[in-house]
């Protein structure tokens, strides 16, 4: 059974996304489906970036599949997207 992250990846949920995560990368899981993650702080940025480090320390590639608009607007704010291999969010200029 793959691993794919539900509903909440905030500051209340992220030790355990990450940990459950983490887990799943060990087993070999090369791709994240973020689907039916709805709300996200910038923990879930946070635990995307736990991902890939655990994922790069293994010497394996980690995709991202799905990510929610917020999810890509975070990463692009704080300049991660490409790292983090999510599309880039068209953000407004002020």
């Amino acid at each position: 059974m793959m691993f794919a992250p539900a509903q909440s990846m905030t500051f209340d949920t992220a030790k355990g996304v990450l940990d459950t995560g983490l887990r799943a990368i060990a087993t070999g899981q090369q791709v994240i489906d973020l689907a039916q993650v709805g709300r996200v702080d910038s923990s879930a940025v946070a635990v995307l970036l736990g991902w890939q480090r655990a994922a790069h320390e293994r010497s394996a590639l980690l995709h991202f599949t799905n990510p929610p608009a917020s999810l890509t607007s975070l990463a692009t704010l704080y300049g991660v997207a490409e790292l983090l291999q999510v599309p880039r969010a068209d953000l407004p200029h002020h």
